[in-house]
């Protein structure tokens, strides 16, 4: 089968093999917003050779602004769910294949303010069936991060942090990242330690924001330092509202998925927390959907 991960603004395909292993992978800076609606003629010319009949999609392609809108299934939730819950598409396209969009999860959707993810969901199934019955904490770093509670094997519950995205805003489109130079990727552990420690100081967010500020003007920190001193700064305070330190029992690890650069940062911050961490790559998403197509009864 083929596994496509189509986001905001990438799309990686995967050819997964009988046994769900990935065979051959392809990425493009193609996410849904660049195509002009023609989510056809892109996936074809990115899977180009590919003949597998079933092709299974997850992630913002099946958002409102996507290729089909997917619903959102209320969690508790977990594989057999997400699989009952895919949807057949056919098209003249890709005529003779079936195209197979994977739902997303929501969680509190009954409430004001309800929590919903797309694409990670599959990152999850792809860990689910290796985790031993009881709670298991999950972070998922990127532009939303996610803090996913599973419970025996199902995702009992998520939040979502913009941290990612007010890390982009700030630095690109405030004061604060007029005082910043240099790499944005080059991380200064003495200045993100320092972001780390005072994210657990009285003040709030936005005071200590602020505060990025003076400790750029007073030169506290270089231009270059600065950038990870914010980064420290918005990921403790990530993690406090997680609420991570002060659950009980308090969690011995935390499972990380993502990219190499995003996990490194999250598990400095855990690690002087004193929370352990486990790693896992972000090709879980090939691996959830193979779980899933299964569960649906499209693999042998």
């Amino acid at each position: 089968m083929i596994a496509v991960d189509w986001g905001t603004s990438s799309l990686r395909a995967y050819r997964l093999a009988a046994n769900g292993k990935v065979a051959e992978q392809r990425r493009a800076d193609l996410g849904i917003l660049a195509c002009g609606g023609n989510f056809a003629a892109a996936l074809a010319a990115q899977i180009e050779g590919w003949n597998d009949s079933d092709i299974v999609l997850s992630g913002m392609i099946g958002s409102r602004n996507g290729w089909v809108e997917m619903p959102y299934l209320d969690c508790p939730a977990g594989i057999p769910e997400l699989a009952a819950g895919m949807k057949r598409i056919d098209t003249p396209e890709f005529a003779g294949r079936a195209l197979w969009f994977v739902p997303g999860l929501a969680n509190g959707s009954d409430t004001e303010t309800p929590d919903v993810m797309r694409g990670e969901e599959t990152q999850l199934c792809g860990l689910l069936d290796t985790m031993s019955q009881g709670t298991h904490m999950i972070c998922l770093p990127g532009t939303h991060s996610k803090w996913v509670t599973v419970r025996d094997g199902r995702v009992a519950s998520f939040t979502t942090a913009m941290t990612g995205e007010v890390y982009a805003v700030l630095r690109q489109h405030s004061i604060l990242g007029k005082l910043m130079n240099g790499d944005a990727s080059r991380f200064d552990a003495y200045a993100f330690d320092a972001g780390l420690r005072r994210s657990a100081q009285s003040g709030g967010l936005l005071h200590h924001l602020f505060g990025v500020r003076t400790a750029g003007l007073f030169q506290r920190f270089t231009e270059s330092a600065l950038p990870s001193y914010l980064s420290g700064l918005l990921i403790g305070h990530e993690v406090h509202a997680s609420e991570l330190l002060t659950r009980a029992p308090r969690p011995a690890q935390v499972h990380l998925i993502g990219s190499d650069r995003l996990l490194s940062a999250y598990a400095h911050a855990l690690l002087a927390l004193g929370i352990g961490v486990q790693r896992h790559s972000e090709q879980l998403a090939a691996l959830g959907m193979y779980r899933v197509a299964r569960a649906r009864g499209l693999t042998g």
